[in-house]
């Protein structure tokens, strides 16, 4: 039943939202980090509730559902957690010059994956889909470049930051290289899996992407931090 995964998004989301905000730093140079992360479940938590009251869900002519709620979800969530990535790339630099151009430009590649993935959701099967569908992993092989190239250059100005910014990066890369996946295989790509199935995996991957990388990136951010001579 597809009301369960939702409802229990919703209740993860809620519950990891306060435990982040409650665990993380409230002081200090991980500060930032405790505030964006503890704001990106909170949102989702929003787009879980939407999704399991059916707000915002499309039903198309071919019977498939586009759930507006979670590209919504996702436009605010993922540029969250890449600006993120980014401030913690800049903990190691000893200039701040660049900072907000690579927030912007990173920002702005992600959101384009964003949309495109919508309306290639939106579109009839057949070429329209698939040309959005690749222009949307256009965008994010551009996120992925500036997060692997320059910004992974930035942080490893100190090797112990260094180490966990690829630590955290490359956690961050693969889920996130999952979900064009799920979305591929889904209703709204070839259908070869159901719609339930769709949406349990993306509450899997939901989990992952923004609860558990929370934590894991504060410790390792944190352990490093904490390194002499650092």
């Amino acid at each position: 039943m597809i009301q369960t995964p939702l409802l229990i998004g919703f209740i993860i989301m809620s519950l990891a939202s306060l435990a982040i905000y409650a665990k993380g730093a409230h002081r200090g140079p991980l500060t930032s980090h405790t505030l964006i992360h503890a704001a990106v479940p909170f949102i989702a938590a929003t787009a879980y509730l939407a999704m399991y009251l059916g707000v915002g869900n499309l039903i198309k002519p071919d019977g498939t559902v586009t759930y507006i709620a979670r590209y919504l979800d996702w436009a605010f969530t993922t540029p969250l957690l890449l600006a993120g990535v980014v401030s913690s790339a800049y903990l190691a630099a000893r200039e701040r010059e660049g900072q907000a151009g690579f927030v912007a430009s990173i920002v702005t590649l992600d959101v384009v994956m964003i949309v495109t993935g919508l309306v290639a959701s939106l579109a009839p099967y057949g070429t329209l889909k698939w040309v959005f569908f690749a222009w949307s992993c256009a965008a994010f092989a551009g996120v992925l470049y500036l997060l692997w190239k320059p910004l992974a250059a930035v942080a490893g100005q100190q090797p112990a930051l260094g180490a966990a910014y690829r630590r955290n990066t490359g956690f961050l890369s693969v889920l996130w290289l999952i979900y064009p996946v799920v979305f591929a295989v889904g209703p709204e790509g070839i259908w070869m899996v159901s719609d339930a199935a769709t949406v349990w995996a993306f509450l899997v991957l939901d989990v992952l992407a923004k609860v558990v990388y929370a934590f894991t990136s504060e410790r390792n951010l944190k352990a490093a931090l904490a390194q002499p001579g650092r």
